[in-house]
């Protein structure tokens, strides 16, 4: 089947993709958007963590043919509007605040701090906790993500 899907603002095909393919196999392999990451496969680890129509998921629980003819945004479009090259006020904040390590766990990370701070401006501990706790983390402790997510609320307001 062909799926076509808005990606972080541009419309995309992808050609014979099969019935249990997930959005996250197609975004990687067949659009070249490696960002999201394939970890465990199933929703528990956060990596793979999408917009679908404004609402996030994790693109490996999600079958391809549902996206059709909806929009995804990624953590390569979480940026859009900002000048060519510049990260993110959240991209920046995990960078400066040391909560990027390995790298896994980041991308899904980004999006869910995203969704975050376009929800509650300014999220306290446990909202910020709660928020990030679908999203697993083996390298950091999670203080210096906690530590990302205030400065990114700081700079954001």
């Amino acid at each position: 089947m062909r799926v076509t899907i808005t990606v972080n603002g541009e419309r995309r095909e992808a050609d014979d993709v099969w019935e249990g393919e997930s959005l996250l196999y197609v975004l990687r392999e067949r659009m070249g958007l490696s960002g999201s990451k394939n970890a465990c496969e199933q929703g528990e680890c956060g990596s793979c963590t999408v917009y679908l129509d404004d609402v996030t998921c994790c693109a490996c629980l999600v079958a391809a043919g549902q996206a059709d003819g909806r929009r995804v945004d990624t953590v390569e479009g979480l940026n859009q509007h900002g000048s060519e090259g510049e990260l993110h006020p959240v991209q920046q904040a995990f960078v400066e605040a040391g909560a990027v390590q390995c790298g896994f766990c980041t991308p899904g990370l980004l999006v869910a701090t995203h969704d975050l701070l376009a929800r509650d401006p300014d999220p306290d501990d446990s909202e910020i906790r709660e928020a990030l706790a679908g999203n697993l983390c083996r390298c950091t402790g999670y203080e210096k993500i906690i530590d990302a997510v205030r400065l990114a609320a700081e700079r954001l307001r």
